[in-house]
């Protein structure tokens, strides 16, 4: 299959994601949860969905088990905004890159300054 489709499906689906956690889900063991990447398959078949999670050990493994209680909630959310062939089995996992940890702090930094994104930067 064509790689940039893969990778434009797989940002939608982060987009969305971003969205539905937001908006659409109050388990309070989500906290505050962050899409770092979203990993497509090529077939479509699976998406690995990494997620930075804050809070102690206890409160992330918390996040993550309520991510994977969610997931077919989340996925039939996808299936209808997205009207996608097929909608990828949905795959949560800590994302425990120290450089994304850095870039999504001085993302929310930003955001609660108002400022827009930096047009020289990343």
């Amino acid at each position: 299959m064509d790689e940039r489709r893969t990778q434009r499906v797989a940002e939608a689906i982060r987009e969305e994601l971003a969205e539905i956690l937001g908006y659409e889900l109050s388990d309070p063991r989500l906290g505050f949860v962050d899409i770092t990447e979203v990993l497509v398959a090529p077939d479509f078949s699976k998406a690995r969905i990494r997620v930075s999670l804050s809070g102690s050990a206890g409160e992330q493994r918390d996040a993550l088990e309520a991510l994977e209680h969610a997931r077919h909630f989340v996925r039939r959310q996808l299936a209808a905004r997205l009207q996608l062939y097929r909608t990828p089995d949905l795959h949560f996992e800590p994302d425990v890159d120290a450089e994304t940890a850095a870039r999504l702090k001085a993302l929310h930094r930003r955001i609660r300054k108002g400022r827009p994104k930096d047009p020289g930067g990343a």
